[in-house]
Parts: C-alpha cells; structure tokens; sequence
C-alpha cells in the first residue's frame, strides 16, 4: 500500500472481489477513501488493480474471513491506521434442503455472515468508539425478514444481522460511531451460482443492479443513517413481510427458491 498522508481517509471493504462488495469499494474511492479490501478469493487482486486506476491507495488481501485467523491477518494490516468507515460486506449463500446440505457448507455460511462479521466489527468498532469516530456499514438482506425455505441458513444469518445492527447502534449512540445497515434484494452478482440457485426462480428472475445497490448503501452510511432497503420493490416487499405470517412467508419463500422452479 502506498504512503498516504495521515489526513487521508481509510476505508476497510470485506467481500470486495466482485458483486456489491467491489461497488462499494468503487463508491469508497470516488469519495477519497484510501482502501484495505479483503475477500477469499484471488480475484481480490484484480479488483485491487482496477481500483487503484481511481488514484486512490489499495491495499488488496486474500483472507479467509469465515476464520479467526483471516479476521486477524485483515485487521493486523492496519498496522495501526484508524479505520474510518468498516463496510462489513463479506458473505456466502446456500441454496437447496437444508437436510441434504454438507455440513462444511452450513458452517462456512455460518462463520463466513456471522461469526467472521461479529469477530471483525467488534475488533474495529472497538477501537472508533475509543476514537470516538467511524461509520459501519453492514450488508444485511431483506432476506432476514422472511423464512427462507431451500435458502434456511443463508435468510437465518441476515436475520441475525438485520437485527445485530440496529442493536449495536443504539449500544453506540453518542459515541461518534455510526452504524448503518443495507438491506438489498436480490442482486445480480455471483451469489446465485455460488449457492448452486440458478435452477430457481429467484436464481433466473431479473435483478437489482449492484453499482446502484451500493451507491444506495454508501449514502445512507454516510449520512448516519440506521438502515435503508435498496429498491422500491424491495421496501414494498419488507413492509409486507412485517404484516405476513411468518408460515405464510415460507410458503411464498418456497416458491422462489425452491430447486427447479426456474423460469423457463
């Protein structure tokens, strides 16, 4: 990473190899942020290359972020710089019966969305609300506010970080710190390959557009905001499911996800 002067902004983006996580990253640069972007991946090198081309310094780390260990090679790099803004992104997915998934896989979702998450925010939230300034960004989903039947463990996990963030915000209030929680619809990034969806409906219907996903998140983060639903279908879909019946949820959660109901 290249010498930044001490007046310059730092901004630490987890999943950032691609999807809303590069987007975010995008959006960090264009306002001025040096960076720090980590994912499990080595495309995480890529992206550090063609972020760089926005002039800003990018410090590009492969690391598991599902393990203690990768959490604490992503925060050793700091090396001491105060984090400005920590956009917690990094996450995986899960599709089909939960039954029939491995379990390796439901516990890479587990560690990778919650355990990794919590561990690394705690870690950086620490040290702003000693600082007495930050912003955090977690990526949550409207996926936390329904039942997510042949997807149970990936909507479980943003249901615990929908509600982790508002927790920790108001833990935080008078602090200086700022907790913001996106919560986006389904985005056309990788995701839905990766969680082996692209037989469901959901997998093959149109989707949000991550650059606008994450400008949508990047402004409300930036203005302290507590949490903001990206897209109007999306809001008109949470609001509904705040009145729905959790088992009426599942059924229609079903539908989506469930494995051969692509669109033909």
């Amino acid at each position: 990473m290249g010498q930044a002067t001490p007046t310059t902004k730092l901004a630490m983006v987890t999943g950032a190899s691609s999807g809303i996580g590069y987007e975010l990253a995008v959006q960090c640069a264009g306002q001025g942020f040096d960076l720090i972007i980590a994912a499990d991946e080595a495309e995480i090198h890529q992206a550090g290359d063609k972020l760089r081309r926005m002039g800003v310094a990018v410090e590009a780390l492969e690391a598991n972020l599902a393990t203690t260990e990768g959490c604490d090679k992503l925060y050793a790099a700091l090396r001491g710089r105060p984090v400005d803004a920590l956009l917690a992104n990094a996450g995986r997915g899960l599709g089909r019966a939960f039954v029939d998934q491995d379990w390796q896989d439901i516990r890479y979702v587990i560690d990778t969305n919650v355990t990794g998450t919590v561990y690394l925010i705690q870690k950086i939230a620490r040290d702003m609300r000693d600082r007495g300034a930050g912003r955090i960004l977690i990526t949550g989903s409207i996926a936390g506010f329904m039942p997510g039947t042949f997807q149970a463990v990936y909507n479980g996990t943003k249901a615990f970080l929908d509600s982790f963030s508002f927790a920790i915000r108001a833990e935080l209030a008078e602090t200086g710190v700022t907790v913001t929680c996106l919560m986006p619809g389904a985005t056309e990034t990788e995701f839905f390959e990766r969680a082996d969806m692209l037989d469901t409906k959901v997998g093959t219907d149109a989707k949000d557009d991550p650059a606008e996903v994450a400008k949508t998140g990047f402004d409300a983060m930036m203005a302290g905001e507590g949490d903001i639903v990206s897209g109007w279908y999306n809001k008109l879909q949470s609001a509904i499911a705040n009145v729905t019946p959790a088992s009426v949820l599942a059924e229609q959660h079903r539908k989506m996800a469930a494995p051969g109901t692509a669109k033909r």
